[in-house]
């Protein structure tokens, strides 16, 4: 299993606008790639921070839609709450529990 973290942070008010945008417009399109398992997000209302964590069954499932600009245009569905760019971490995953 592989995880990507995708780090962003939030105009001020903007946080409950953006996780709409990523149940509604990004988990769908998410859903349909190959490979796709899950979608969380942590929040930080404070600080407006938004950690988005997806797991992939494998690193080529994962790669594949960075290098099919899938993940690009998942992120600018983002672009009118964004504060700022966002940061991206690829992992190996652990389900532990």
């Amino acid at each position: 299993m592989h995880a990507r973290m995708t780090t962003i942070r939030t105009q001020p008010g903007k946080m409950e606008q953006a996780l709409v945008i990523a149940r509604d417009s990004i988990a769908p399109h998410a859903e349909e790639q190959q490979g796709f398992k899950s979608l969380v997000a942590l929040t930080d209302p404070e600080s407006g921070e938004l950690v988005f964590i997806s797991l992939w069954e494998t690193k080529e499932d994962l790669e594949a839609g960075e290098n099919s600009g899938y993940y690009e245009e998942q992120l600018g569905r983002l672009s009118s709450v964004l504060a700022g760019q966002a940061a991206r971490e690829n992992f190996e995953a652990h389900i532990l529990a």
